[in-house]
């Protein structure tokens, strides 16, 4: 895979066929894009598990928060990492050591490791790096073409309004 740029459909199907995401440095810190994250992907209709040890045990935006990755009630499909890049290979460490693996592995804007992502790779998991998954629903649903982002679609079809939050508009 080329990790410099990511096909559309590529991005589309990873976050249509995700149902659960782990996300390792969740913070509850309203003001933290972590926490951004969380409330956006639950909002969409997501299953989020936020690994934070300072925080296991507790609520963040609703869902409950997890030590580690091991601790989580299931394998996640996307496992998101939100922390520095010095810390990728030890979550890449707990990420293989869970059975089943997840789908895939997702670096958060800013967090790139080719290392990693080849050891992922050879594990048979999928890798998105530099990229948030918030930024690339809201680009794919259509709802960030309104503020004059720069989506890399072309489309005529006109995004669909709906009352509250756009659950899963990948597909409408």
């Amino acid at each position: 895979m080329n990790h410099d740029h990511y096909p559309p459909h590529y991005i589309r199907r990873i976050l249509d066929e995700t149902k659960t995401v782990a996300i390792v440095g969740a913070s509850a810190n309203p003001i933290r894009p972590s926490f951004f994250v969380v409330k956006y992907l639950i909002d969409k209709g997501y299953t989020v598990w936020p690994v934070n040890p300072g925080r296991a045990g507790k609520e963040i935006c609703g869902a409950m928060t997890y030590a580690t990755l091991a601790d989580c009630p299931g394998t996640p499909d996307l496992v998101d990492i939100f922390r520095a890049g010095d810390a990728v290979p030890q979550v890449m460490a707990e990420i293989l050591a869970l059975d089943p693996l997840p789908k895939t592995v997702w670096m958060q804007l800013g967090v790139r490791n080719d290392e990693v992502a080849k050891v992922a790779e050879m594990a048979g998991m999928e890798v998105v790096m530099d990229r948030c998954p918030k930024i690339e629903y809201g680009r794919h649903s259509g709802e960030i073409a309104w503020v004059g982002y720069n989506r890399e679609l072309v489309s005529a079809k006109k995004p669909i309004l709906r009352k509250g939050f756009q659950h899963f508009g990948l597909d409408s």
